[in-house]
């Protein structure tokens, strides 16, 4: 009778933890098979410990009760046993076994990225994410929208918070994408919960990774690894979509781009007024540089220049331009060449030679962040 009750407690206990499986103290299902894979064999071994588990106790205790001193129980005097010996150690392993099975099975399937329809190219840099869709032309920057405000208590935090970007990585669902990761400068992590997807972007190095997602939505992310003061500023957002729309965007982004690179030919004949830099620029500084330099432009004592009185920023145009194009090796200061229009740097540069009392009054046009450009790269041929 005890035995029967005991079989049924561990039942209702085995099914509130099914009626549990979907809560937020649970690991996510996903939305990839990779995904469920994982959740089931988490939910399998789990379940597997608590059995053990439940069994242990159960006997350790029965022992205590019915061996105990005030029942009269002597204990018995034995030192070893074969018998024994074999058991605690064939039962454990066969259990290790049945438990491994299922696990190799789900690291092999997680680390095969071969017959991918689409490949995008990964890279990490503090803090921000660099998209490259392989033999099609297109790619961006995805950076950390939040406002600024948010971060500072000045206004109410969104749902979001801190894990929204002004990009998102666009994806097409139904297909295997294929993600090289690699890094700009330290170790990044790029994680997202739902595609049970965590893989390190090591500087100098290219690992892979693997994604087939199920379901249309935007899925959420951050880099994983502590990659710098900023670590939690550097989220990921992902946008699933049906195939036909992932085509239409991309062929959106190919035109987008080229509409880019004329207005950017058409800037190199514009004169801009002072005030449209300096409101680009604003916009530019909080985006890329008040992470480091912060948004007083004091920036941090004996890790981040300051820019207020920098001489670097007050003084001589040339190589603020050039440090901004091409970043401080050794440092820090990423190249923000390939990263922002020549429209962004003029006006950025612009808002830092008039804020925080530098006023320079010099007006940076993006004609003179061209003539750079093509400078630096009659030098590197």
């Amino acid at each position: 009778m005890k035995a029967c009750h005991a079989f049924v407690s561990l039942f209702v206990l085995l099914l509130s933890f099914s009626a549990t499986s979907n809560s937020a103290y649970n690991m996510r299902q996903g939305v990839t098979d990779i995904s469920q894979n994982v959740y089931q064999l988490h939910m399998t071994i789990f379940l597997i410990c608590c059995v053990i588990g439940v069994i242990v106790f159960a006997v350790m205790f029965w022992a205590l009760i019915h061996h105990r001193k005030s029942k009269g129980a002597i204990a018995a005097q034995f030192h070893e046993s074969t018998k024994v010996e074999i058991l605690w150690t064939a039962i454990p392993f066969v259990i290790l076994v049945v438990m491994a099975i299922p696990a190799t099975k789900t690291l092999i399937a997680m680390e095969d990225a071969s017959k991918a329809d689409l490949t995008i190219k990964v890279t990490g840099s503090q803090w921000k994410w660099h998209y490259e869709y392989m033999g099609h032309d297109v790619d961006f920057y995805s950076v950390l929208s939040t406002p600024r405000e948010q971060m500072n208590d000045k206004e109410e935090k969104g749902e979001h918070y801190l894990l929204e970007v002004d990009k998102a990585l666009v994806i097409p669902t139904g297909k295997k994408v294929r993600f090289l990761m690699t890094s700009d400068d330290v170790i990044h992590s790029w994680w997202v919960p739902d595609f049970a997807v965590k893989k390190d972007a090591n500087p100098g190095f290219i690992n892979e990774a693997w994604t087939n997602v199920n379901e249309v939505g935007i899925y959420r992310g951050q880099c994983a690894e502590l990659c710098g003061k900023d670590h939690g500023f550097m989220p990921i957002v992902v946008d699933a979509r049906a195939p036909d729309e992932f085509d239409l965007w991309l062929a959106q982004a190919k035109q987008q781009k080229s509409i880019e690179a004329a207005a950017s030919a058409a800037l190199l004949d514009q004169t801009l007024s002072k005030e449209e830099l300096m409101a680009v620029g604003e916009q530019v500084y909080m985006g890329y540089c008040a992470a480091c330099h912060q948004p007083t432009g004091m920036g941090l004592p004996g890790v981040f220049p300051a820019l207020k009185g920098s001489p670097m920023v007050t003084g001589d145009l040339q190589p603020h331009i050039d440090i901004l194009l091409n970043g401080k090796p050794g440092t820090a200061m990423q190249a923000f060449g390939k990263q922002l229009s020549i429209k962004q740097i003029a006006g950025v540069i612009t808002y830092k030679r008039n804020s925080w009392g530098n006023d320079t009054g010099e007006v940076v046009q993006p004609s003179q962040i061209q003539l750079e450009i093509d400078a630096t790269k009659e030098k590197e041929q």
